[in-house]
């Protein structure tokens, strides 16, 4: 018996948040799998929690989609839970899109965002059917591409890699896969096929490269090239204009919550700051904007066609966008009366505006976060941080004064020079700025958020030692003690074990690819999870090969030595990063480039930008940024967002009131303007919820609901008070993996078009498996769900042979209907209690024709014995439809498959919005409790 039709659905329903691995999202691309030349699989190596939250994945999907000869399906690490079952039933891990195996795919694709998704990376392979060493693959394996920001310096990870993307990914994405399947079509074998691809830009192939132990480092290093289409070094791919690939404003959006739940739009790539121990400010470069009106009417589609309400705008640096300011605002104006959160990703702790902190007031409820990153001044010049106290205290007095009650610091521990004046410095300042927030605001609330420094590649910082594990763990306990007497101070800290393993790996040489192998055939996985981190694992690992971790994590020779990532040429120039160190150590500034000396933010109006004729500052870092162009496209900007100093005074939304020393916590709803469409109207809906959609939760549902409502083009009336959400009530939650052909719910709709229009817009946008079947307005006095639904109405399909037969079955009921009690075991937290059953079931019988019907309707395969049942749903409390069948048979692991067929009311009366016609009664054996 399955659900649906899915090489996975008869077992599904056995893992936490199935709905990971359906593919049933809203907004997903399917392409005619012969139709097209290159079919590439984008692999992300987290759960689907974290990868659908991954930009990067976003831009690829849609450029490889959007070509006629290539197509991309995506798949995601699935959890343990998810890998037993695989592994029990035979089955390999597939893709989203068209439950393909990954071996079935022409190019597989991992994105490699941390280190510590190595070992996931391996399980993937193992559970998509493909060898895991690039030397045991043969001409009919798919190429393994790695990319990301760890591509640049994988060298652990060589022994299983195919290719490597240095760089960005739009142009070369299309440009390898098609090149590789071009050259198999003309019968080429492996390596001739992988010479073809290492001649494209940015691509390494770590096959065609020789390797020594550079005799300075103990480390083994990559010496040169062993095929003539090889580079060396090998070049990472510049995408010089990134709105030649302009944002997406659709893809996959739905089925459970992601960690970032929320449409984020990249504003610009690359970073003007040069913090020292930053790796992405150092690889991104130079600093690249999105036209800002692009980024509007981007936003403006994202919504209309995902439903969401919250948009967060990220880059390294958003607070450094030229056209910060007027972008902000033309989105709070654009956004604010839809009920649309905005949130700024990386913002600086200094250059805030007192309009642009009003303007985000009206688009956010709670709190901002800043990265100050070192507690103490000195500390803060080692790492190029520039910014002081005085200006994070004046921030924080702006921030708490309009209203906002909290606000989030990041620091780092274990920077190079590091004392403990320094540490102590972290605490200080998040109680300098609760202080401020205790002054001026009210309630205020400070997190201070430190984590470990891991010396990275391709930073100044890559030569220093990184804290042992000891060491992390004793400033960690100073931490705590000092922020333990601040009341309305959060003190949270990173776990230093995983930090340490990811810094062996950062700077790990290609001889750490068998400690890999052997970690992840000991069980290692998910190592970025705290609760999966098997420590004891990679030790041994370690012991098995005689290596040493401390020759990864101490000092490294500046002068001279070879670096497993020297042959990678990011695009600085050779004495850039040795230029940085020696500054950092004598406490020495490097000013942000491409702005005018001594400026912070840029300018935010264009007559003021014209007239600043200051020269912008480069300081030599061997990217070659054409500074003049970058001033004429900032002007440019800011010309397009019409950023006129008269116009802005003009035009200005009306500010907030000024802040009073005390202010009151104003909920955004009240600062929102008004909307249009007059007075919200109560709707009643009616959705089926089948095949995929069993499987999405019900804190998962409430969250998709207002979505497809949204996506609709229909508006939601709000609640009041600090936090609105959608005005939406709901009956009794359906148990996963139970099915539902009359699911009700109740919703306040702003300008809602009549029933009949309402219900078929509603299902133009729903996702997989939810299909909406009717709408109906309710007037003033209409009781709600909850006083309206007196009972449900179930159809199981069970398992004949676990069931005992039909005749058992029947006489089993007659038994329970007879008992006046039947309890049952019911465990919650570790709580249990015992459930009378009995009190709850009104009606139970063996089903027959009409009960199959219901079940077929539902899309329920291999159903042969049924059960139909009707259950109270008083306020008292619910039964679970296991717990019933356990009272029935005695056996809490009975197969079976549930489908809601109905809600009756308190007459007995079925509960449907659209009409009865055609549907089949229900009425199983009823008997008084």
């Amino acid at each position: 018996m399955q659900l649906f039709d899915h090489p996975y659905a008869r077992f599904l329903s056995k893992v936490r948040k199935p709905n990971r691995y359906t593919g049933a999202e809203h907004g997903v691309v399917r392409k005619d799998w012969q139709g097209v030349k290159a079919r590439v699989c984008l692999a992300f190596p987290d759960v689907y929690d974290i990868g659908m939250s991954h930009l990067g994945f976003r831009i690829l999907y849609k450029i490889l989609n959007e070509h006629a000869e290539t197509c991309a399906e995506r798949c995601y690490a699935p959890w343990v839970d998810m890998q037993s079952e695989l592994l029990s039933h035979g089955e390999f891990l597939r893709s989203l899109e068209g439950a393909r195996p990954l071996c079935d795919f022409d190019v597989v694709g991992f994105s490699l965002q941390y280190e510590l998704t190595y070992t996931n990376v391996l399980r993937m392979l193992d559970l998509g059917g493909i060898p895991l060493r690039a030397e045991h693959r043969g001409d009919g394996d798919p190429l393994i591409l790695m990319g990301g920001p760890v591509a640049t310096h994988m060298e652990p990870m060589a022994p299983f890699a195919d290719a490597v993307l240095i760089g960005d990914g739009e142009e070369a994405a299309t440009e390898i896969a098609l090149c590789w399947t071009n050259a198999k079509r003309l019968g080429l074998d492996r390596e001739a096929r992988l010479r073809r691809i290492a001649a494209i830009e940015g691509v390494y192939v770590p096959s065609l490269y020789g390797t020594e132990v550079d005799a300075a480092t103990g480390l083994e290093v990559v010496t040169g090239a062993l095929a003539p289409e090889a580079p060396f070094p090998v070049k990472r791919r510049l995408l010089e204009d990134i709105n030649r690939f302009p944002f997406p404003d659709d893809g996959p959006v739905g089925g459970p919550e992601a960690i970032f739940d929320r449409m984020s739009i990249e504003v610009a790539r690359g970073c003007t700051e040069g913090c020292r121990f930053c790796q992405a400010g150092m690889i991104y470069r130079p600093v690249r904007e999105r036209d800002p009106a692009d980024v509007v009417d981007t936003v403006m589609r994202a919504l209309e066609k995902s439903g969401q309400d919250e948009v967060s705008l990220t880059s390294l640096s958003t607070a450094d966008v030229s056209c910060i300011s007027p972008l902000i605002k033309q989105l709070v104006e654009k956004t604010a009366p839809e009920r649309v959160s905005l949130s700024v990703a990386s913002l600086r702790a200094y250059g805030l505006g007192e309009d642009l902190l009003d303007a985000m007031r009206r688009v956010r409820a709670s709190g901002l976060t800043f990265a100050p990153e070192a507690g103490t001044q000195r500390m803060r010049d080692v790492i190029n941080k520039n910014v002081t106290e005085a200006q994070l205290m004046e921030t924080a007095e702006r921030v708490f004064s309009r209203g906002y009650d909290r606000m989030k610091l990041y620091f780092m521990l274990g920077l190079p020079t590091e004392t403990e004046e320094d540490l102590r410095g972290i605490i200080d300042v998040g109680v300098n700025a609760l202080g401020v927030g205790k002054r001026v605001g009210k309630r205020p609330q400070v997190t201070v958020s430190v984590s470990t420094h891991v010396p990275k590649p391709h930073t100044p910082f890559q030569w220093c030692a990184m804290d042992s594990l000891e060491t992390v763990q004793e400033k960690q306990r100073l931490l705590r003690g000092l922020a333990r007497s601040y009341k309305g101070l959060k003190l949270r800290l990173h776990d230093p074990a995983s930090s340490v393993l990811e810094g062996v790996l950062a700077r790990g040489d290609r001889a750490l690819g068998k400690v890999i192998e052997h970690a992840y055939l000991a069980g290692a996985q998910f190592d970025s999870w705290d609760d999966q981190l098997k420590l004891d694992v990679w030790q041994k690992a370690f012991e098995h090969f005689g290596i040493r971790t401390d020759r990864y994590l101490g000092t490294l020779p500046v002068n001279g030595a070879r670096l497993p990532w020297s042959h990678i040429d990011v695009g600085l120039e050779p004495d850039f990063l040795p230029r940085e160190y020696r500054r950092a150590l004598k406490n020495r500034l490097s000013p942000p480039c491409s702005k005018p000396k001594g400026m912070t933010v840029h300018h935010a109006d264009v007559q003021t930008a014209e007239a600043d004729a200051r020269k912008l500052i480069c300081y030599h870092c061997g990217v070659a940024c054409d500074l003049g162009a970058m001033r004429d496209e900032r002007i440019g900007f800011l010309r397009k967002m019409g950023a006129w100093e008269g116009a802005r005074a003009a035009e200005a939304s009306p500010s907030l009131p000024a802040p009073s020393p005390r202010p009151a916590l104003i909920a955004p709803e009240r600062l929102r303007p008004r909307r249009a469409g007059g007075n919200a109207e109560r709707f009643r809906l009616e959705f089926e919820k089948l095949g995929p959609a069993a499987l999405l939760g019900h804190l998962d549902l409430i969250r998709e609901l207002p979505r497809v409502i949204r996506r609709a083009g229909v508006r939601t009336g709000y609640t009041q008070g600090y936090h609105p959400k959608p005005n939406m009530s709901f009956g009794p939650a359906l148990a996963l993996g139970v099915a539902s052909l009359g699911e009700l719910t109740d919703v306040d709709l702003v300008g809602a078009p009549e029933p009949d229009v309402l219900a078929r817009l509603l299902g133009r946008a729903s996702s997989a498996g939810l299909r909406f079947v009717g709408a109906v307005r309710l007037d003033g006095g209409a009781p709600t769900l909850a006083r309206s639904i007196a009972a449900a109405r179930y159809v199981l399909a069970v398992d004949p042979d676990a069931a005992g037969g039909e005749a058992l079955l029947r006489r089993r009921v007659e038994e329970l209907l007879a008992r006046p009690e039947a309890r049952v075991r019911r465990e919650l937290k570790g709580l249990a209690k015992l459930v009378d059953v009995r009190q709850k079931v009104l009606g139970l019988a063996v089903g027959g024709d009409t009960a199959r019907a219901a079940l077929e309707r539902a899309g329920v395969q291999g159903a042969t014995l049924t059960l139909e049942m009707e259950l109270s749903c008083d306020p008292s409390g619910s039964v679970r439809l296991v717990e019933v069948l356990e009272a029935l048979t005695g056996d809490a692991s009975l197969p079976f498959l549930g489908v809601r067929v109905e809600f009756v009311d308190r007459d007995g009366k079925p509960l449907h919005v659209a009409s009865s016609a055609g549907r089949p009664e229900h009425e199983p054996s009823r008997q008084s409790a």
